[in-house]
């Protein structure tokens, strides 16, 4: 199921979408006998199968104007036979009705039951999604809306013994907030609120969302407040697949429902002054990503009128041990339904009896504008999300006026609350703890320290390794970061250190820049997503002891440029020179035919960095940010010069490197994650500055990396790659009931590569005796299972080309841990 074609038309996919969904159906003309040519007055103008319909004027005209029309249009009159014409959709079109006379008479009407009747709520179903288009408010040319959004998170499972605990004893003052549902006993410990204005046009498509106020219990980051909106907290109920933690579920209102989940029509009734029918549903099968719960919809529009869903108690999902959305819509104007109400509360637990939380997010839609089109320099700017300068500084009248829902007095203390909770030493402590296990470094005033993973490692040219590193904290500044290390072999008894400087010189756009260096170890040919080779880790869980290092003396400086969120360029100035250790040997054959062994390599050069991630989003700090992801592809592309005598480098050379990752979501079948690469070096250049193909030699799987391909084992000046994920989520093993409670996934991927490499580049240097260039594609392949205890995955490798290699690994298992949903 790859988009072959994504990648090309994506830029024109991206800028017609607005024009492929629905848009409003016009049909104008008369209705007249064709026996004498008069006008029929008060004749019906229907569309067939719908409930949408005129009736002609005193001289026979009409108009029918709708977002719901069939494919078929009717006129009838007392006296004359039903005639029907073919409707151009979404079009402005004039049909003119002749109609025939025609003779009543009264025939004899003899009802049955049908045994084999259709159930009723399938019609209706068929009906919903006939309509979807219609339905969806993407359907208009523009929208607006303020929205009010509040969110609460809660700890549960607060046991008797729990709250007894001496540590807790300084917080003792906020059982007085103790809530509680029917099943458990739970503390609301945190909540935001925000007010914004929400603007869509869709011709060219643009989002654009205002945030006038935030209120935010316990953090200070303006980042957050991006978060607080409508734009990265919506559950489209329309869509066939809804976007739960990561994962797909099916939706109720799928175009798959009926292969899915079991309707029942169970009651029908006014709400709002519209006729509305009750439609339950239950899944068809166990364990699959799908909800219970019921709708109504309206008779005539089949427009969701009210939704409750709640995930399937057994569904194949970590962590989340209840899960229910209900949200309420209206007829903000004719034939327009908007939501007009959103909840969504998440119970969420590491194991059933652990403390765990409740997440709650109730949000508010009000003052609709529909239609309105704004100008193309209202949605200029870097982000779709803007937070006001004064967001932050809202005072209590502010609030109370401004709200849409009025608090409870327990989410009135909240604040006050968790301000008296941060100034309790303890809670403080706790907080280190969790800071030090998630980011590895451990705050001291105006100083972190670590990374603690790299304290302790050791390899055969280090012996033991010692490393004892730190930077600023936000404490010392939010514009500045020094960091610095340093580090000291026993075995070598040679000392290592690097440090560096990062400057922020914007935030929004980001722009920055950074100037360091370095003098350590590396391990050459390693994989971007590998631990690096100081970490205690990548020693001990080693198939190959790491014999081949190199010493790096570097010097590197980039300015780093984000135009708009997802497009950034950076330009990247690096020295290097590199010195082989261990068993890794630098040797030339000279003009005689004799082998020489070179000491050093020194290169500098200058690349532009481009990335292109359309739509990505990030939680921001002061100095790093976390990717949020992007439905789209992301692609990178690298443009290397290499500069001959500056610094003393040898080399003059070009490359240029080309790289597409994608993660395409199939729905009920899984997840498929691509990565292409292509890239090609001009220059005549040793074989430390070619391709060296990313192997792997520890017992860890590594995504980026060739797992059965050793260090040094290929080199490339010239060299396309390509590998395939698939991520079945329990496609097969939710089926089968002696594995459906261990909630294990499947998970199969395919890599390959294929290079050239230039005999004149061995001129330069020779090649390792273990290093082979790329004759034929090299091929490997793994069967594996996820989810394990809910954090290992375990796959079974298979290499499938270049078998006769020595020291290589054919066949093996390879573990990883990944902590998922």
């Amino acid at each position: 199921m790859i988009r072959t074609t994504k990648y090309f038309f994506l830029l024109g996919f991206l800028f017609f979408s607005g024009v492929i969904l629905g848009q409003k159906t016009k049909v104008s003309g008369t209705v007249t006998d064709r026996l004498t040519g008069e006008a029929i007055p008060y004749a019906s103008v229907y569309f067939q199968g719908s409930k949408i319909g005129v009736t002609t004027d005193f001289d026979g005209k009409y108009t029918i104007e709708t977002y719901y029309a069939t494919d078929s249009l009717s006129a009838s009159s007392i006296g004359f036979k039903t005639l029907s014409f073919k409707v151009k959709m979404d079009k402005e079109q004039i049909i003119n009705f002749t109609l025939k006379t025609s003779s009543i008479a009264i025939a004899e009407v003899e009802i049955k039951a049908d045994k084999k009747a259709e159930n009723p709520a399938h019609v209706i179903f068929r009906n919903i999604l006939r309509n979807k288009k219609a339905n969806n408010r993407a359907k208009l040319e523009a929208y607006e809306y303020e929205l009010y959004n509040k969110v609460e998170f809660d700890l549960n499972n607060l046991t008797e013994e729990f709250r007894s605990k001496k540590v807790l004893k300084p917080f003792e003052f906020i059982w007085d907030n103790l809530d509680s549902t029917d099943q458990k006993v739970y503390l609301p410990v945190f909540m935001t609120e925000s007010l914004s204005d929400f603007y869509y046009r869709k011709n060219p498509k643009n989002e654009k969302e205002i945030i006038k106020a935030t209120r935010v219990s316990g953090i200070e980051n303006n980042s957050v407040s991006q978060f607080l909106g409508d734009m990265y907290q919506n559950v489209n109920i329309y869509e066939n697949n809804i976007i739960v933690f990561g994962k797909s579920f099916i939706s109720p209102l799928s175009g798959l429902g009926l292969g899915f989940y079991d309707y029942y029509l169970e009651d029908s009734t006014y709400i709002d002054h519209k006729w509305c029918y009750n439609i339950l549903f239950q899944p068809k099968r166990k364990q699959e990503l799908t909800f219970n719960g019921n709708f109504w919809v309206n008779d005539t529009t089949y427009a969701i009128k009210q939704i409750e869903a709640t995930i399937s108690a057994d569904a194949n999902i970590n962590y989340i041990y209840g899960l229910k959305v209900e949200q309420e819509f209206d007829e903000v104007e004719p034939e327009v339904w908007m939501i007009t109400q959103d909840k969504l509360v998440v119970d969420f637990n590491i194991t059933k009896k652990t403390m765990g939380f409740y997440g709650r997010k109730t949000t508010t839609y009000k003052d609709f504008k529909i239609n309105k089109v704004r100008n193309d320099e209202f949605y200029k700017g870097t982000t779709d999300v803007e937070v006001a300068d004064d967001a932050n500084g809202k005072d209590e009248k502010f609030w109370d006026i401004a709200r849409h829902v009025e608090l409870s007095e327990n989410e009135k203390n909240i604040y006050e609350m968790v301000d008296s909770i941060q100034n309790i030493p303890q809670f403080k402590t706790i907080a280190d703890v969790i800071s030090l296990f998630v980011s590895g470094y451990k705050v001291v005033g105006k100083f972190e320290i670590g990374p603690y993973y790299t304290l302790y490692s050791f390899n055969p040219v280090e012996g033991n390794r010692i490393r004892f590193g730190g930077r600023t904290s936000n404490k010392f500044s939010t514009k500045t970061m020094i960091e610095g290390y340093a580090a000291y072999g026993f075995k070598d008894e040679k000392y290592k250190y690097g440090g560096g400087i990062t400057k922020i010189l914007n935030k929004n756009p980001r722009m920055s820049f950074y100037v360091g260096g370095k003098k350590d170890i590396e391990q050459l040919g390693q994989a971007e997503g590998a631990f690096r080779e100081d970490n205690v880790l990548s020693s001990v869980f080693r198939r190959n002891p790491a014999a081949k290092l190199t010493e790096v003396t570097q010097f590197k400086s980039f300015f780093e440029k984000e135009w708009f969120y997802g497009l950034s360029n950076k330009l990247i100035f690096t020295h290097r020179v590199l010195k082989p250790l261990g068993e890794l040997e630098y040797l030339r054959i000279n003009d005689i035919d004799e082998t020489t062994e070179i000491n050093h390599i020194t290169t500098s050069d200058i690349t532009l960095y481009t990335r292109f991630a359309y739509k990505e989003k990030f939680v921001s700090g002061e100095f790093e940010r976390i990717s949020l992801g992007t439905k789209y592809p992301t692609m990178e592309f690298f443009y290397t010069f290499g500069l001959p005598g500056i610094m003393k480098s040898q080399y003059e050379y070009q490359k240029l490197i080309a790289r597409v990752r994608d993660k395409l979501r199939m729905g009920p079948f899984g997840v498929l994650k691509v990565r292409l690469e292509a890239g090609k070096i001009w220059g005549t250049l040793p074989f430390p500055l070619l391709q060296l193909h990313q192997g792997n030699e520890t017992f860890f799987y590594d995504e980026s990396a060739f797992n059965t391909m050793n260090y040094f084992e290929f080199v490339s000046d010239q060299w396309a790659s390509a590998s395939a994920t698939y991520h079945m989520e329990g496609l097969f093993f939710n089926k089968l009931p002696l594995l459906r409670k261990l909630k294990w996934r499947e998970v199969i991927a395919m890599k390959s590569v294929i290079g050239n490499y230039n005999e004149r580049n061995s001129s330069e240097l020779i090649l390792l005796s273990n290093t082979y260039t790329l004759s034929k594609p090299f091929v490997e392949g793994s069967v594996g299972i996820e989810n394990i205890f809910k954090f290992l995955r375990v796959d079974a490798l298979y290499r499938l080309s270049y078998l006769d290699n020595p020291n290589i690994v054919k066949f093996g298992f390879r573990a990883k841990l990944q902590f998922d949903f």
